[in-house]
């Protein structure tokens, strides 16, 4: 499966123009059917706390562009989403699937709230693992901070997951934590990791891009830079699974009675 990787440039709280943004990354870009697209987090609001201007109900703007993109390349896509709560006055934090009719394939809610920014006040913490499969590959989508926290990682690997997407808004400030656990979550799960953070800044931050590809030995196959750019990689599901029985490093999830 080829994984593309959209690292853009997130507009503060102005989703018209994070879509043409987006648009014109794709329109410079080529992408086969049944390729994987993946953008960041929040990828048409930005890290922002102000869910009053940002979140969306199910069916909004957000959601009928990404549907559409997932149409018109006939391919699936996975985005960071600021939706609605179920408290309206709160929002959810979530990794949206879409698949090439355009339907939502699956919904992450992120699990562990950055407390640096207070966004469990704002986007309250989802509270399971989500595995679905894209063109014979079992995903789990994560978000951001999830990053920090190995457990999320093993719950999903024990239900099978072979691809995990992290999205993120991850800072210039610690960007070798980042690169060192995309890493480490792909060699501890014998998975690929793919991150997709975004580039430049918001009224707070400065962001370093650096979306990576990982393979299941902690190999890096593609790296972005600073700058907006399409990363993307092939991922290869029989060499995982090969390298699964080659080294059963997995077997304690599954113990023998």
């Amino acid at each position: 499966m080829t994984l593309v990787g959209l690292q853009t440039d997130i507009a503060w709280e102005d989703r018209q123009a994070n879509f043409a943004s987006i648009g014109s990354l794709l329109a410079g870009s080529t992408v086969d059917a049944g390729s994987l697209l993946v953008l960041p987090e929040l990828s048409t609001a930005g890290f922002t706390m102000n869910t009053a201007a940002v979140t969306e109900t199910r069916g909004g703007e957000s959601e009928r562009f990404f549907s559409d993109v997932a149409k018109r390349h006939q391919s699936h896509v996975i985005a960071g989403i600021a939706s609605q709560n179920e408290n309206p006055a709160l929002g959810a934090n979530e990794a949206v699937c879409f698949g090439p009719d355009g339907g939502e394939v699956a919904r992450y809610r992120k699990r562990n709230p950055f407390p640096l920014a207070h966004e469990a006040d704002h986007y309250p913490a989802g509270n399971e693992a989500v595995v679905f499969e894209i063109n014979g590959w079992k995903v789990a989508p994560l978000i951001c901070y999830d990053l920090r926290f190995p457990e999320p990682f093993r719950e999903a690997t024990a239900l099978g997951a072979e691809l995990f997407v992290v999205i993120a808004n991850w800072p210039v400030v610690r960007v070798d934590h980042w690169t060192t656990l995309l890493r480490a979550r792909a060699i501890e799960n014998l998975a690929y990791v793919v991150g997709v953070n975004r580039a430049g800044s918001d009224p707070h931050l400065s962001y370093p891009g650096a979306s990576l590809i990982v393979g299941p030995k902690g190999e890096v196959l593609a790296q972005a830079g600073a700058e907006p750019c399409v990363v993307h990689a092939e991922l290869d599901l029989e060499a995982l699974l090969q390298w699964r029985r080659d080294f059963p490093a997995l077997a304690c999830l599954n113990p023998k009675s």
